[in-house]
């Protein structure tokens, strides 16, 4: 597996080894003990999927009091996924990060507890997948919108559709305050 640090403190980009032939491919998604090795060492709880289609816009989320790492992962199509670094005590904070994950480049992206994180869908369909290290409570999910100027994240596209909870979230600043 190849290993990439982020420029966001603690997060990593990860490229797990596939093998191709003519039959398809194989690769393994996930063994602790290598993620271990890459410095994910909080045990990982929860899987989740959605499936979502082009230009959904699913963000930005985080927990308050129950911050989840997350282990994302693209199985079919294309996603602009983009993570901000919202500990307060971090040398990266209020910064954001995007980085293109698809069912073609296999790439993973771990978010360390204390990210909100979203994503675009850029083809037709995608279904993402993503394990967890604490579980999802809804009474401590907050979000901010996806368009804060404060934040200023570059999407390579307007988002088409928005959960009303998505399209009514406040600003970066109110939603941390």
């Amino acid at each position: 597996m190849n290993i990439t640090p982020s420029r966001l403190a603690g997060c990593l980009l990860l490229q797990p080894n596939r093998f191709s032939d003519e039959r398809g491919f194989f690769q393994e998604n996930y063994r602790a003990a290598a993620y271990y090795d890459a410095g994910i060492t909080e045990p990982l709880v929860q899987d989740n999927w959605s499936r979502s289609v082009k230009g959904v816009l699913r963000g930005m989320h985080f927990q308050r009091n129950q911050p989840q790492g997350k282990l994302i992962s693209v199985l079919r199509g294309e996603i602009y996924d983009v993570a901000v670094d919202i500990r307060k005590n971090s040398a990266t904070f209020g910064q954001w990060q995007g980085v293109v994950l698809s069912e073609d480049n296999a790439q993973q992206l771990w978010l360390p507890p204390g990210f909100a994180h979203g994503f675009l869908v850029l083809s037709d369909v995608a279904d993402v997948i993503y394990k967890t290290s604490s579980y999802y409570n809804a009474a401590d999910e907050a979000s901010f919108c996806w368009n804060d100027s404060q934040l200023a994240i570059s999407w390579p596209a307007v988002p088409q559709l928005l959960s009303a909870k998505d399209a009514a979230a406040p600003g970066f600043s109110a939603a941390l305050a």
